[in-house]
């Protein structure tokens, strides 16, 4: 055989093998453009449809019945209790199970059903969580209608997601520097304090900034606890009475008037950038801290 014709035969047998290959990133980057472009129409849309209402006095003034009039003001700031009270309570509960299952807990049977229940309860529909919460919190414990009763209902809700992102952070960091802390006389503790805890600490805050996105957006368990649909009021404290911004988007949009259909629209749009500041406070912050970390 010349040599022409085996380079041929040798380009048809490397473009028989790339075929399948092609084939299926042509088939990935569809699946990536197509969610894409669709969000991009829903947000342009939603953009298109709240810029008449999208002001300063849209954020600072309260509900109204006249959907000119209309605001977001009680809603946002419910919504950045909730999650601050969300924050407080999963994040030290998350990371300190974390740290008992990867570090300390043995590999029993019992340490076996709770990380199963773990990895089960990522998946479990929010509703759940909700009537969980309207029965134990709401109920049980008598907290009512209150926003400290929907913060734990959500801390709840991300616990699973907020475990299972502080332990993976955990696994990342080398045996080799446990070692060398225990070598220098370092015990349990100390070595967790001052080795393992600051060289995870971008992937916990990332996978707990991430969980905490995807918790300002959830409407069901807020609803099924009793949270408010029209408040003029501020809460002032952890027991008062409260709503959220997709609280009050579902409201607006169950309005017959066109009116509230438009403020819906700007509410959506403040919740949505609300999403995209967390998420690149998240980038942000994992970026910076692991310049830090050297191994």
């Amino acid at each position: 055989m010349s040599a022409p014709s085996s380079r041929t035969h040798d380009l048809a047998i490397r473009r028989a093998e790339l075929a399948p290959q092609r084939a299926f990133q042509a088939i990935a980057i569809v699946a990536l453009v197509l969610p894409l472009l669709l969000l991009l129409f829903l947000f342009g849309r939603s953009l298109v449809d709240a810029w008449p209402r999208l002001n300063w006095d849209f954020i600072t003034s309260f509900p109204s019945r006249k959907p000119e009039l209309a605001g977001i003001l009680p809603a946002l700031v419910g919504t950045t209790y909730l999650m601050g009270l969300t924050a407080l309570i999963a994040i030290p509960v998350g990371l300190g199970a974390a740290l008992y299952l990867e570090e300390y807990a043995r590999p029993t049977r019992l340490t076996r059903l709770i990380e199963l229940n773990i990895n089960t309860l990522a998946g479990v529909p929010s509703i759940l969580y909700g009537l969980l919460g309207l029965e134990v919190f709401a109920r049980v414990l008598g907290m009512g209608r209150s926003l400290l009763a929907g913060a734990c209902t959500l801390a709840l809700l991300l616990l699973p997601m907020v475990i299972l992102a502080s332990r993976e952070a955990l696994r990342t960091v080398p045996p080799s520097l446990r070692e060398a802390a225990y070598a220098l006389g370092a015990d349990k503790w100390q070595t967790l304090r001052g080795v393992v805890l600051p060289m995870c600490l971008p992937g916990v805050l990332t996978g707990v900034i991430l969980s905490l996105a995807r918790a300002i957006g959830e409407t069901a368990p807020l609803i099924t606890i009793g949270a408010l649909t029209y408040v003029a009021f501020l809460p002032d404290s952890v027991h008062s009475g409260f709503t959220a911004l997709p609280i009050q988007i579902f409201n607006w949009v169950s309005r017959p008037q066109a009116g509230f259909h438009v403020n819906a629209a700007a509410g959506i749009i403040v919740l949505v950038v609300l999403m995209l500041l967390l998420n690149g406070a998240a980038i942000w912050l994992r970026a910076r801290l692991q310049r830090r970390v050297y191994w």
